[in-house]
């Protein structure tokens, strides 16, 4: 029952809730800035750790302490105004009257300002400042929960850290028990806002709780206490939403200085933590208070509480028979366990068997295939580049940059008579799938746990086994072709020799290079290394060239020499057949041979001479006859020609 002081000013002394109003009032003070105090505190301690660790469980498990102490100190916030107006009204404060200066005496802008002043108390005191405090309070906790917000935390081992701050949660926990206890006491007639002020102190408490439990069992090796850490969260941000609905709610409400406030931060989620948990009683009792309806005397209301167990009967064993109904999509196939045995692999379709848990279909790939590169971080999803924009960053292949899909490995290095060691970058991706028989799908799925992650360690193995016999100059020349073949082959037998059901189709070398880092130092060394292959070349070409220039003169000069000695033997073997033949001539023919021998010498040497010859020994009957007519000077050329005898 709500009092009006215009009605009841004589009576306020006999009301219990007017009389402890002071008391009421300090309390709830109090206990708002306690709570207040811890939330900061647990905030500040959540912020330094999330800027060095913000993977860790912390922040979030403080931050969602903070927004549930938060809305504890909003409902105590509230309880306060109630409190504190009954105070007022039970002792109320002397009247201070305060001259203000007439307003022609102010300024333009001093008149301004005390306008705008007095448009503010007014705005303010329509809208209520309970109101106000409720809606930033309970907005703070929302944020709060919303700003680590976090469901990819790892596990984290926290050590004893973890266990003293478990065994405070439980302390704190312990403590707002006592108190919610001390408010689930007070009579409704003495503290009204007592009962429900109660519910709201059942947040921390389940918070507390429930953090001290994921401290407890957190590991390295387990995610669940950092998801239920993050979604411990959910229950105090509901109650932080409902509240600032309330407040929103509470502005339209009319204010009225002389009647006896209500409590705003009224949870109906808070009210709901109980046990046993009655939501339909709940929400009978707040229609049947806030608007009169009674579902008590309806009758359809009446017969569904009746009916509603045994149709909830039916529909849950409908339901059970019914997921023995499977459907295989068209893209998959399904291994069939009945009693835990896999006894048949299933197409796709509809298929019935026992219901579960006597029997269940696991899922299997039909014939999809992936493309698994060597290196851990292939996972990352691929960057959509537009038509006319510049290409993504996975399609540079550059040796000057680093992939995210390279992968270092150490190869053999041979210098000269040296042997030693190099690093190269390489991507190497597998294309497989699921073997397309019965038996390398139930192998696929009963032997191997993670079959990417048994690909890439059993690809990793073959590659550094198969790198140990290669150098970088092969791999990057004419071995590159047989290596994408030799290494999935090895890989294959492999998985073979596990049972592992998977069927390798392809493996692509995509790239194989030097580290990034030493990627300009190996392109010097491929230049210097061009450069002195070019410089020998040219300078065995120079070599070649004079060779063969040396070789061409000698050639030249045996050549001639040859001819030379040829021509020589030749005008030799002519003299000797000529001699041999004058020889035989004057052997036949005597005196006269060589008579004539002279005279054709001589005829030879005076054949352009302008010479006359006697000679005494002309003469006698018979003398010779020398022919003159080959000679024509000195003989006169007007004398007539006669024959000389």
């Amino acid at each position: 029952m709500r009092v009006d002081l215009d009605a009841e000013e004589g009576g306020l002394e006999s009301l219990s809730r007017f009389q402890s109003a002071s008391v009421q009032a300090r309390q709830l003070f109090q206990l708002g800035v306690v709570l207040a105090a811890l939330a900061i505190m647990a905030w500040t301690v959540a912020f330094f750790i999330g800027l060095f660790a913000s993977d860790s469980l912390w922040p979030a498990l403080l931050d969602n302490t903070a927004a549930a102490l938060l809305v504890l100190a909003a409902g105590a916030q509230s309880a306060f105004w109630v409190a504190n107006w009954r105070n007022a009204a039970l002792n109320p404060p002397a009247a201070v009257s305060i001259e203000q200066q007439p307003a022609a005496s102010l300024s333009a802008y001093e008149r301004f300002c005390r306008k705008l002043s007095a448009g503010s108390y007014r705005l303010l005191s329509s809208i209520g400042a309970p109101a106000l405090w409720l809606a930033g309070v309970s907005g703070l906790a929302v944020w709060c929960v919303q700003h680590n917000w976090n469901l990819s935390l790892p596990g984290t081992a926290l050590g004893t850290w973890g266990r003293i701050a478990a065994g405070v949660a439980v302390l704190l926990a312990f403590a707002l028990l006592v108190f919610e206890r001390y408010l689930a006491q007070q009579p409704d007639a003495r503290w009204p806002e007592a009962r429900l002020l109660a519910p709201l102190v059942r947040v921390p408490i389940i918070t507390f709780l429930l953090s001290a439990l994921c401290l407890l069992f957190s590991r390295d090796d387990s995610v669940w206490p950092a998801r239920v850490a993050v979604l411990t969260g959910v229950l105090p941000a509901a109650v932080a939403i409902e509240l600032i609905l309330r407040a929103v709610a509470s502005v339209f409400s009319p204010q009225r200085d002389k009647r006896e406030p209500r409590m705003i931060a009224q949870s109906f989620i808070a009210g709901m933590l109980r046990w046993p948990p009655q939501p339909l009683l709940a929400l009978q009792h707040e229609l049947h208070n806030r608007f009169g309806i009674d579902l008590r005397q309806i009758w359809a209301f009446s017969y569904m509480r009746k009916a509603f167990f045994p149709v909830l009967a039916v529909i849950v064993a409908v339901g059970w028979a019914l997921s023995g109904v499977n459907e295989v999509p068209l893209q998959g196939r399904g291994i069939y366990e009945r009693f835990g045995k896999p006894v048949d692999v299933l197409g796709p379709g509809l298929h019935v068997g026992l219901p579960w848990p006597l029997g269940r279909v696991l899922a299997v790939e039909n014939g999809v295939v992936h493309e698994l590169a060597t290196s851990t971080e292939s996972a990352a999803d691929p960057v959509l580049a537009s038509a006319d924009g510049l290409p993504p960053l996975t399609a540079n292949r550059l040796w000057d940059a680093t992939h995210v899909n390279d992968k270092s490995q150490v190869i053999a290095s041979g210098t000269g008579d040296k042997q030693g060691f190099q690093i190269v970058n390489m991507d190497v991706r597998f294309v497989y799938r699921i073997g397309l028989s019965d038996q390398a799908a139930i192998a696929a799925t009963y032997h191997s746990a993670d079959v990417p992650t048994l690909i890439r360690s059993t690809a990793s193995r073959i590659l550094v086994h198969d790198f140990a016999s290669r150098t970088l100059d092969g791999l990057l020349g004419e071995q590159r072709t047989a290596l994408a073949a030799d290494i999935g082959h090895a890989v294959q037998a492999d998985l073979d020799a596990l049972d592992s059901g998977v069927e390798i189709l392809a493996t692509v070398v995509e790239a194989i290079h030097p580290p990034a880092g030493a990627a300009n130092a190996y392109h010097a060394v491929q230049a210097a290394q061009i450069s002195a292959q070019a410089l020998i070349a040219r300078e065995r070409g120079a070599a070649s060239e004079q060779a063969n220039v040396a070789q061409l003169q000698a050639s030249i000069a045996l050549d001639q020499a040859s001819a030379a000695a040829r021509e020589v033997n030749a005008t030799a073997q002519t003299s000797d057949l000529r001699f041999g033949a004058e020889q035989k001539a004057y052997a036949e023919a005597g005196h006269a041979f060589v008579l004539e021998q002279y005279l054709t010498q001589l005829s030879q040497g005076m054949n352009n001479a302008k010479l006359l010859i006697l000679d005494h020994r002309l003469g006698g009957s018979n003398a010779p006859t020398l022919d003159l007519r080959s000679f024509t000077l000195p003989a006169d050329p007007v004398a007539p020609r006669k024959a000389v005898q």
